[in-house]
């Protein structure tokens, strides 16, 4: 199978670093929006349930884009795909900046989702086939660091935009350095692709839209809705059925949109499963902690911004010294180090009082991110090591979609679990006030308690959804016990030329 860049003894740079300037600029603006979403429906007069669209359609676009990445990194050159790619995100972010009404706001943000679900795996496939294994492990740690700087200043920058600005700064801020990456691309990326004979199965198109993208609306719109909502199991129905058509479809098949087969690698397998539960419980940190601080602790955006930021910084400053302490120990020692720091601190969050303060909050989270930082990169590069070469495309499409889909599930898991807690609690308060007597109440004194009531139960579940994601981690932790460093597997069609070649010796 041919690459888009071969393996060479010098990797190339140039083109390494307009990707990742590429990739930094749209992980940016994907944690912009988050602060945004209270001014977007003030201005549009839409509520919680359709502003989410911008999110949930962001997420559908990925779903539905990041299983055809493959094939597109093996029909394609990387200067195509690139510039394709940036050019789709930044005429989503120049339509979302100048969106007359909601609707072209979405659609603007599913033209940044269509490009920046290319960006990634692309990126990814480009590091593993420019750097040998024991090299791998020191680049992919920059990577990640250049990467997770994006979310580490997001979510402070954009509550200091807000604040001073209106929020369609967030996308002329964005747009002007969007376009400057097109160009540079433009007159820099040089390479060229040999012609590939592939072509795209529309039917597994079809089934892997419906299957992931069923999948994903369904669990994120679960947390709203309900579980036992038509529409809610209606669609995450028909997302199994489609899903489990698609794969046995790309069984079948010699040259599958997606290759499933790569699951038959034990430690890609592994690292695959890992990743997959360590990224449902960091969504209850990037989920649960602001609404704690905003909801409870009543601190500004940009406060919960500055609380969630020493954390980030953490997470990406530590990314190339665990890459380079991956190629020196392997993967093992950082994810059970990595998991039981994770473990330990989400538990913390979960025994948060009323007069939790934000110092508490920042230390716990940066001790968490300190852990994770150890966790998915090394892990992901020992998964993607023992892949060979010809299914790096698939490795890491299927490594970016799982990732869309358990964040997507965890999502939904821990909203649900919150919303009911919170629920049984505010039932079993308000049953214990009217038995001492709080139907004797003034009206003021009455909504003053009422208030009360959902302040303690919404903290008991959020405590209790971090109770739950601690017990993820754990899982995690289990998991990592089990992971062995990986010799890069032969490529199966060498395999069997080789075999082919013996036989007719014998002959």
């Amino acid at each position: 199978m041919t690459q888009p860049i071969k393996e060479s003894k010098r990797p190339p740079y140039g083109i390494i670093s307009i990707l990742m300037i590429g990739a930094f600029i749209s992980f940016l603006n994907n944690t912009l929006l988050n602060v945004a979403l209270p001014s977007i429906m003030q201005e549009f007069r839409v509520g919680p349930a359709i502003v989410q669209w911008l999110t949930t359609g962001f997420m559908l676009v990925n779903g539905i884009m990041i299983p055809t990445t493959a094939f597109l990194i093996q029909k394609y050159s990387v200067r195509r795909l690139f510039l394709t790619a940036m050019s789709l995100f930044t005429l989503g972010t120049i339509l979302a900046g100048n969106a007359p009404v909601f609707f072209i706001l979405i659609v603007a943000r599913m033209l940044q989702a269509a490009g920046s679900a290319i960006m990634m795996p692309l990126l990814m496939n480009v590091m593993l086939i420019s750097f040998p294994i024991e090299r791998r492990g020191t680049a992919m740690g920059v990577f990640g660091l250049i990467l997770m700087f994006a979310p580490a200043i997001g979510p402070t920058l954009s509550g200091w935009i807000i604040q001073h600005y209106d929020w369609r700064m967030l996308f002329h801020f964005i747009a002007p350095i969007a376009i400057a990456i097109v160009l540079f691309g433009f007159f820099l990326l040089k390479d060229k692709k040999e012609k590939v004979d592939i072509k795209l199965d529309f039917i597994s198109l079809l089934l892997s839209s419906l299957g992931f993208g069923g999948l994903m609306v369904g669990f994120s719109l679960a947390g709203e809705l309900g579980w036992n909502h038509p529409f809610v199991y209606g669609t995450i129905s028909v997302g199994i059925i489609a899903f489990t058509s698609f794969v046995f479809r790309t069984l079948k098949q010699e040259t599958p949109m997606l290759n499933f087969r790569i699951y038959k690698y034990p430690m890609f397998a592994l690292s695959s499963a890992i990743n997959m539960v360590v990224t449902m419980a960091m969504f209850s940190g990037m989920l649960l902690l602001p609404i704690f601080v905003q909801t409870i602790r009543g601190f500004s955006p940009l406060e919960a911004g500055l609380m969630l930021l020493p954390g980030a910084i953490v997470n990406a400053f530590m990314s190339p010294i665990t890459g380079r302490l991956f190629d020196l120990y392997g993967g093992r020692i950082l994810a059970v180090t990595g998991l039981t720091i994770t473990t330990v601190s989400t538990y913390f969050l979960s025994i948060l009082t009323l007069e939790t303060s934000f110092v508490y909050l920042m230390v716990v989270h940066a001790v968490r991110m300190f852990g994770m930082s150890m966790v998915m990169m090394p892990v992901t590069t020992n998964g993607l090591n023992e892949l060979p070469p010809g299914f790096y495309p698939h490795g890491t499409a299927m490594n970016n979609t799982m990732q869309q889909v358990s964040g997507a599930v965890g999502t939904a898991l821990l909203v649900t679990i919150m919303t009911n807690r919170t629920d049984a609690a505010a039932a079993a308060i308000r049953t214990e006030a009217l038995q001492n007597g709080a139907d004797g109440m003034s009206q003021a004194a009455a909504a003053a308690l009422e208030q009360q009531i959902l302040i303690q139960s919404m903290l008991e579940g959020i405590n209790f959804a971090f109770l739950v994601a601690t017990f993820i981690a754990g899982l995690a932790l289990i998991l990592a016990l089990f992971i062995k460093r990986v010799k890069q597997a032969p490529d199966p069609q060498h395999s069997m030329k080789k075999k082919l070649s013996g036989k007719f010796a014998e002959n």
